[in-house]
């Protein structure tokens, strides 16, 4: 894929940790970059600091601006405004892949599993925004301080959730031009077994202090998880 027909990716959200890593990887792998937020002071400066950080495309606009510029949206926010926010934007999302890195992750104690009703806050997600968006998860249990040590590769693989199996390839294909092995794995219900590991990631954190972050690595499989 050469740079000039690689996908615009919409960051919402794009100003947090989480985002701002996940932009930085695809903005030096050639992908055009839009950050999303609802502060625009904000945004124009992660975009600013990413843009020199990566010599990449990186620009800024209002959530709903970069949803409809953008050809693949990344929600990236905080669970309690994962729901609001995506329908917010719904009208610029019809036929275009959403990934969603939401973790239900519940204050103070982010480090218990507290899954909603239903099980899975993304499969609920694609419940709200109908059939014509595809909802794709992955990423929740990549380490936004992994992400953001761009000179060092990211020890964690990528599970990759969807009810649509063209758009989980198109994600798989997104993780491993930043260098991480993709692995799909199977509906959205599924998805609920990565939102819950980021509790578990996050007390085993604690428990052994780890510098970056802890991750997951697959075994028995492939190397190339597509």
């Amino acid at each position: 894929m050469t740079t000039a027909s690689r996908p615009t990716i919409a960051v919402l959200g794009g100003a947090g940790q989480e985002g701002r890593g996940l932009a930085a990887r695809w903005a030096r792998a050639g992908y055009p970059i839009i950050i999303g937020s609802r502060d625009p002071v904000r945004g124009e400066s992660a975009a600013a600091e990413l843009a020199a950080l990566t010599k990449g495309s990186v620009s800024a606009a209002s959530n709903a601006e970069a949803a409809e510029q953008g050809q693949i949206v990344v929600l990236t926010v905080p669970y309690r405004a994962q729901q609001a926010l995506a329908l917010e934007v719904a009208p610029y999302l019809s036929g275009k892949v959403v990934i969603d890195v939401t973790v239900p992750l519940v204050p103070p104690k982010v480090a218990r599993v507290q899954l909603p009703e239903g099980g899975s806050a993304v499969d609920a997600l694609q419940k709200a925004l109908g059939d014509d968006v595809r909802v794709v998860a992955a990423f929740q249990n990549v380490s936004a301080h992994q992400l953001l040590e761009l000179d060092h590769e990211v020890d964690c693989d990528v599970l990759v959730f969807g009810d649509d199996d063209a758009a989980r390839q198109t994600v798989c294909e997104l993780a491993e031009a930043i260098g991480l092995v993709a692995y799909h794995a199977g509906p959205l219900a599924n998805a609920a077994a990565a939102e819950a590991l980021t509790s578990v990631l996050i007390w085993m954190n604690k428990r052994y202090k780890s510098p970056l972050g802890a991750g997951i690595r697959i075994s028995g499989l492939p190397a190339q998880g597509v």
